[in-house]
Parts: structure tokens; C-alpha cells; sequence
């Protein structure tokens, strides 16, 4: 390096996911230098109950931490940022882990973002009609974080409740792990919490579900000073988390953000320039990000509120200062894939033979369903077979939990071409629609003969939800 060379600056980003824990390494220019991952577990102690560890998910936010940065000079990492699930932590007053569960194993301290629980708890505070539920689409999900609170309130008093010091949002948790201070993000508050970046906490909300024990210690346990997004917090690493995470104490933590919202920010906020796209000069209003995992989930930001049925927000600055954000989306889509083709006959096959190819099984059975379309293109083979994907409830735009999921159009055959099927025909479902994908540069329409299928296609969508509504109200008739 030359001496008119200004020192490289690098830049840590840890990322949360349902499964698993990932970490890149970045340069100042934002280039990609590193990656690693590392699973962490998760249990289901009877159904709709799915926890986690806080302690083997910074367990393993180290292990990967201290593998992107091996070989670098750590006096040149300059920041550190996390994101995580909207998962629920909760810690004792001395900041050790509570259990969430009947079984007492305080190891499980972490209510997964997923665990649908709470169903009675929801249902009681949205008949409330409480005003702070306009800006979750009118509608709370059990997936937010009062219905788990009030849960835990009225089933694990005892050994959960009244010995609680902290609850924290995941990512939330982490910043805290990182630095000590238990200043909240205005993302998690705001997207998960009912928190408004410009009023506050409601105290009213609070005291009309039932948690009225918040108002009372001025919101200490779940976050009476909050920052946004990206904010420095503190002093930076605290060095017993630097010994963690293989890093110099001191580095700079930034206040953390929702995994999706972190994919958000990143799709909302790049540049697309150079590359003849329609969006290119638009504002980032009017952009829409797209971010897929375990959950789908379809982001906008606007300049002023926008309050639609069904899809949550608007959320004030909550991933981005000085805009509201809305989001809709799916549950557990990438689960509800796995879970359709785990669970067929013909999953062993498919198994040794994507093996024997060195692919995972989703590219084997992408390249099977290229073998079988014959002359039609490879979205027709569902035909007679559709799915509805609700297996976990609907998330949004109908915003209701007990939509269960539904598959018409099975055979008795049970082949790997059946498999393929079903995976393609999920696979739409959760789209609503296939698109095809090209490189940047290039804007794609669909040929009319596509159009026209999948038209129809969303036809039966609807029409499935429909039925099964209607078959709810037969059982229920008395």
C-alpha cells in the first residue's frame, strides 16, 4: 500500500434467519469479501410452539463472525451491524434466560417469530378495535409480539412472567449482547411492538389488552429509549464481546433492523444505475422489494401514511428516516416448499438422485420439470393441479390465521414426476404467478399464451379460499 493510499475500511453484517446465522464480510466499496453460516436449532415442543435459544444464537453469530474475519487486519473493521427474525428474548433482571415453555428449560428462551400460540390472545386484542391497530392493517398478527407477551402473562406466570426483566425483539437482543445498552430499534418497535416513532408508546393500548404492568414501570422491560435503524449505540463492542466475536472492542454497533427490512433497505436503496432499467431516475417511492426465505415479503415506502386492509403499516421511519413503509406478504413459504416435498412418497428418490448429481434437490427438480414439459412450457404441467398455500394461516392481504391450506387435482401416482408437480404448483401458488427472470437491462413481458394460463390460474386461487370459507360455514352451521 502506498503512502497516498488511504487504509482499507471493512465492515461486518450478521444476519439472523429462521435456520440459521450468517455473516459478511464487506470492503468500503461494499464489495463482498467474505461469507459464512452456521445452523442454529430450533425446537417445537407441541404444535404452533416453536422456540429458540438466544444463547446458541449468539453462539453461533460468533462462530461465523470470527470466520469472515480471519486474515484481516481487525484495526481496519470499522463497524458492525445486525439483523434477526422478529423473534421474542426474554431475560431476568439479571440478564439471564427465562423459559417460554411449560417444561421449564430456560435454555428455550426465545418465541419464535412463527409460533402461533397466541391465537386466543390475538383474537381478544383485536376485538378491542384499538386505534393502534390501524397502522397494522387493522388486523394484529399473532406473529407480533403483544399477543406473546399477554400469552405469557396468563400461562407462565410463575416462572416467566414475574420473574422478567427484559423482553427484547431479537435483533434488538443481539445489539444489546454486542454493547450493553438496551436501547431498542425504532424497526422492531414500531413493525412489531406498536410503537409510533412520532407519539410513542400508547399507554391506553397497553392498559385496555391486559399488560398494563408496561405503563406502570414506564416501559422499562420492553424499551423506553429507542434510536433508528443504524444509529451508533454506546461505546461500540463492550470487549467481552469483542473475545466472542474475534474483534477489537470499541468497534462501532449500529442499532439493528428486522431481517426483511434489511433486505428492504438494501433492494429500496440501490444503485441502479448503468444499466437501462424503467426505474432508473424514479424515485425509491417507487420501488417495490421483494425479499424471500423461510416468509415472502413485499416492501414499499411512501411520503405520506397509506392505510390498506390486510397489509401491515404504515410503519414512520421504521426502515427508512422520514418515510412510512408498508409490507404484505406470506407466511413460512420456503418452510410450505419444503414441507410439500419432504413430505411425498417419492422425496427418497429424489433425494439419492440429486446426490448422485452433486445438486440440492430443488435444482434437481427444476431440471426434472424441464425434462417432463414436452412441447408446452413447464408452468402448464399444473393444469389440474393447484394449490392454496395458507398451510400457516394468511398473513396478509386477508390477515387471517385459521386459513388452512388446500391441493386439488391428486392422483393416486406418487412418481417423481408427481413430486415435481406439486413443487411446481406450490411454487405458484405462493407467486400467484410465475416470472420469469433475466438478466439487469432487460425488462421481461410475458408472452399472451402465459398471460392467459395464469389468469385463469389465479381464478382458481380465488375460488379455492372461496370454497374453503364456504365449507367452514357448512361445519359451523347448526
Amino acid at each position: 500500500m502506498s503512502g497516498e493510499q488511504k487504509p482499507e475500511r471493512y465492515y461486518v453484517g450478521v444476519d439472523v434467519g429462521t435456520g440459521s446465522v450468517r455473516a459478511a464480510l464487506v470492503d468500503q466499496s461494499g464489495v463482498l469479501l467474505a461469507f459464512a453460516d452456521q445452523p442454529i436449532k430450533k425446537w417445537e415442543p407441541q404444535f404452533n410452539h416453536h422456540e429458540q435459544s438466544s444463547e446458541d444464537i449468539w453462539a453461533a453469530c460468533c462462530v461465523v463472525t470470527k470466520k469472515v474475519v480471519q486474515g484481516i487486519d481487525l484495526n481496519q473493521i470499522r463497524g458492525l451491524g445486525f439483523d434477526a427474525t422478529c423473534s421474542l428474548v426474554v431475560l431476568d433482571k439479571q440478564f439471564h434466560p427465562l423459559p417460554v415453555n411449560q417444561e421449564g428449560d430456560s435454555h428455550r428462551n426465545v418465541i419464535m417469530w412463527l409460533d402461533h400460540r397466541a391465537v386466543s390472545q390475538v383474537n381478544r386484542i383485536n376485538e378491542t378495535k384499538h386505534s393502534v391497530l390501524q397502522y397494522v392493517g387493522g388486523v394484529m398478527s399473532v406473529e407480533m409480539q403483544a399477543p406473546k407477551l399477554l400469552w405469557l402473562k396468563e400461562n407462565l406466570r410463575e416462572t416467566c412472567w414475574d420473574k422478567a426483566g427484559h423482553f427484547f425483539d431479537l435483533p434488538d437482543f443481539l445489539s444489546w449482547k454486542a454493547t450493553g445498552v438496551t436501547a431498542r430499534s425504532l424497526c422492531s418497535l414500531v413493525c412489531k411492538w406498536t410503537y409510533s416513532a412520532e407519539k410513542g408508546w400508547d399507554n391506553s393500548f397497553w392498559k385496555m389488552i391486559g399488560l398494563e404492568d408496561f405503563v406502570a414501570d414506564n416501559y422499562s422491560k420492553i424499551g423506553n429509549q429507542v434510536l433508528p435503524p443504524g444509529a451508533s449505540l454506546g461505546n461500540g463492542l463492550t470487549p467481552e464481546a469483542a473475545r466472542d466475536l474475534g474483534l477489537l472492542p470499541g468497534i462501532a454497533v449500529a442499532a439493528s433492523l428486522i431481517d426483511a427490512h434489511a433486505g428492504g433497505l438494501g433492494v429500496i436503496g440501490a444503485d441502479v444505475r448503468g444499466h437501462g432499467l424503467v426505474c432508473e431516475g424514479q424515485p425509491v417511492t417507487s420501488r417495490l422489494a421483494v425479499i424471500c426465505g423461510t416468509s415472502s415479503c413485499h416492501m414499499g415506502i411512501s411520503k405520506d401514511p397509506i392505510f390498506v386492509p390486510g397489509v401491515w403499516g404504515p410503519y414512520f421511519s421504521a426502515m427508512l428516516p422520514g418515510f412510512w413503509l408498508n409490507e404484505g406478504g406470506q407466511s413460512v413459504t420456503g418452510k410450505l416448499i419444503d414441507h410439500m416435498v419432504q413430505g411425498h412418497a417419492a422425496f427418497p428418490e429424489l433425494q439419492v438422485k440429486a446426490t448422485a448429481r452433486c445438486q440440492s434437490i430443488y435444482a434437481y427438480l427444476n431440471s426434472h420439470l424441464d425434462l417432463i414439459k414436452k412441447a408446452q412450457p413447464v408452468g402448464f404441467l399444473t393444469v389440474d393441479l393447484h394449490v392454496w398455500p395458507d398451510f400457516h394461516g394468511n398473513r396478509s392481504p386477508l390477515a387471517d390465521l385459521t386459513l388452512k391450506g388446500m391441493v386439488t387435482g391428486l392422483k393416486l401416482s406418487q412418481d417423481l414426476d408427481d413430486l415435481a408437480i406439486l413443487y411446481l404448483a406450490t411454487v405458484q401458488a405462493i407467486a400467484e404467478a410465475m416470472a420469469k427472470m433475466s438478466k439487469a437491462g432487460k425488462v421481461v413481458f410475458p408472452r399472451l399464451q402465459d398471460k392467459k394460463y395464469y389468469d385463469k390460474k389465479y381464478q382458481v386461487f380465488l375460488k379455492l379460499v372461496e370454497h374453503q370459507k364456504e365449507y367452514l360455514a357448512i361445519m359451523n352451521d347448526d
